[in-house]
């Protein structure tokens, strides 16, 4: 609807601008917001403000020659001129009922798909293969795969990027200790594979032996060595698959075919260094090769250094991110390309964003967005730990989530059996464990707490889940196939208003996702849904409706607010259940 209003505003300025009444250069940006005050309308456009100053009338006069240049259109009721020359449009509720109609029989629920769709890159979740997943990496891994799933919603070609740890000095180490197993079985020997690093790290402290081996098989493995690279590609095959294990008990949607990992880029990051020196951006310093950018200083004001080559001639990951960005770009074809990556870590992917762009490794018009998100701390509001101080396996997280689950499902339903009662508790404690970091601002520190998520009031995942199968609920008690509901949808009722109105904003909640990478948004969206049919449903009775064109209107109503629950949660990797 915005599309649609801020269109008939481009009329009625070309129209003045004919008359001279608007100067012929003027071209504003049109911004159509919705009020929150729906007694002043549903729409509000400051654009005569804007236009004002150029056109050389007071803001209201221009209101009134926009409203009168606005050609007929059978969705607007009327339009009246606010405040100091808002123009607000109010939309009439017939327009507004065939919309939702139109929402119901669509299978994508009358969202567009994006005009000008783009390839879209998305770095997320990158664990390091040495070591099993914790929770410092459910941010990224859940925050990018809702985006990546809104924004493949919306019509874009979505194109997985899982950046993994898969290269390094630590896998010297890992190998040599791998070799020394005795059964051989390496599944049996890295099925802990957080007992398996320790370990390996404490041979590699005690014995000197031990270390030297482990250097060795480094300068084999980076030497390409193809027994000690067989050793290597083994060890990350079975450390993956404890990553896919994870990502599918999260119904996550990275695969194997995403991973693309630090080690992909190794043979082209002398070429990177190459490419660098020919842009005449490199600076030798001390031994290192950097690129000074005006555009980030120290304390002092002196260019901050991007060192992209040690003296030793090691590279660092600003190397690796170089290439991985020339790769997406000309190889992969982005127009755009999103990094979901702690925030802690802004600095780095500014500096590595602008270089690849002096250097020519993106193009000038592709769109780079570092999308950093804070940390999941405990009730002391520091980063979240075991007992003892250790780090937090994912995969316990997600034991102890389901587990209470199981707990409270059992004592709200004590009838159903044990089958039932789990699937229902690994549902409920995965989506809680994901909403409860989804709903909160990806930027900001949380708080986590196992009560408040599983928590069957107030944003969570258990409200939601509930709310959707209170509505499948009254299909279900009163044997109703949804397929079969014809005849109007009618907005009579405030509350049947409030909620049509809500339900149109569903494709407008998911472009702000996709365009600011915001989950949050489309949470607290689902969530005031729930919070608005619940009120319908107690002021509006559908089953014992009046008539029978206000029930069949009603369950229209009833049945467009599941879809839009279950669609949004669905896009936020969160499964729907029918009962609780």
């Amino acid at each position: 609807m915005k599309e649609r209003i801020a269109a008939l505003l481009n009329t009625a300025i070309d129209a003045l601008r004919q008359q001279g009444v608007v100067p012929a250069d003027t071209a504003p940006s049109i911004q159509v917001e919705r009020t929150r005050d729906k007694t002043h309308g549903d729409f509000a456009s400051n654009v005569a403000m804007m236009l004002a100053k150029p056109a050389g009338k007071k803001p209201r006069d221009l209101a009134e020659l926009l409203i009168g240049a606005l050609p007929a259109d059978d969705a607007i009721a009327s339009t009246v001129i606010a405040g100091p020359g808002f123009i607000n449009f109010f939309i009439t509720e017939d327009f507004l009922g065939k919309q939702l109609k139109a929402a119901l029989a669509d299978s994508h629920l009358c969202v567009p798909r994006a005009r000008k769709p783009q390839t879209i890159v998305v770095d997320y979740s990158g664990p390091n293969l040495a070591k099993e997943m914790h929770v410092g990496h459910l941010r990224s891994t859940i925050i990018g795969d809702a985006v990546v799933r809104t924004l493949e919603f919306l019509g874009h070609t979505l194109i997985r990027q899982n950046h993994v740890g898969d290269w390094g000095t630590q896998f010297g180490m890992l190998i040599a200790y791998l070799e020394e197993q005795p059964s051989g079985d390496n599944e049996t020997a890295l099925a802990d594979l957080e007992g398996f690093y320790r370990a390996a790290k404490m041979r590699f402290d005690e014995s000197t032996e031990f270390a030297d081996r482990a250097r060795k098989l480094v300068v084999a493995l980076q030497s390409g060595d193809a027994a000690c690279l067989e050793k290597w590609s083994e060890f990350n095959r079975i450390s993956l698959s404890h990553c896919l294990e994870v990502y599918k008990r999260l119904d996550v949607s990275l695969t194997a075919d995403n991973v693309r990992g630090e080690s992909a880029y190794n043979d082209d990051l002398s070429k990177v260094i190459s490419a660098l020196e020919e842009a005449k951006l490199l600076k030798e310093d001390n031994g290192a090769q950097c690129v000074f950018l005006d555009e980030f200083k120290n304390k002092e004001g002196e260019p901050l250094p991007v060192i992209v080559q040690k003296a030793d001639g090691g590279y660092l990951y600003a190397t690796s991110d170089l290439a991985a960005l020339r790769y997406r770009q000309h190889t992969l074809h982005a127009n755009r390309m999103l990094y979901f990556v702690d925030q802690r870590q802004a600095l780095h992917f500014n500096q590595v964003f602008t270089v690849s762009k002096l250097a020519g490794f993106v193009n000038v018009d592709t769109q780079l967005a570092h999308m950093g998100f804070g940390t999941m701390n405990g009730a002391d509001g520091r980063p979240f730990k075991t007992r003892d101080g250790g780090t937090v396996k994912l995969v316990d997280l997600l034991d102890e989530a389901e587990q209470r689950a199981l707990t409270l499902v059992k004592s709200k339903n004590p009838e159903l059996d044990d089958e039932t009662l789990h699937n229902i508790a690994k549902t409920v404690g995965i989506a809680s464990v994901k909403y409860a970091d989804l709903s909160k601002n990806r930027s900001s520190d949380y708080i986590f707490n196992f009560d408040l998520m599983l928590s069957f009031e107030g944003n969570t995942a258990p409200y939601l889940l509930y709310a959707y199968t209170r509505v499948a609920s009254i299909f279900r008690k009163a044997e109703i196939d949804p397929a079969t509901l014809t005849g109007d949808i009618i907005l009579d009722a405030e509350q049947e208003q409030e909620l049509g109105n809500k339900l149109l904003q569903f494709g407008e909640v998911l472009n702000s996702v996709g365009e600011k990478g915001l989950p949050n948004l489309l949470c607290n969206y689902l969530y005031e849904l729930a919070g608005i049919f619940s009120s319908f449903y107690e002021h509006c009775p559908v089953l014992t409706a009046e008539n029978e064109a206000q029930r069949a209107s009603r369950l229209q109503l009833s049945w467009l607010t599941a879809r839009t629950l279950q669609t949004g949660l669905s896009l936020l990797g969160i499964n729907t259940l029918e009962r609780m």
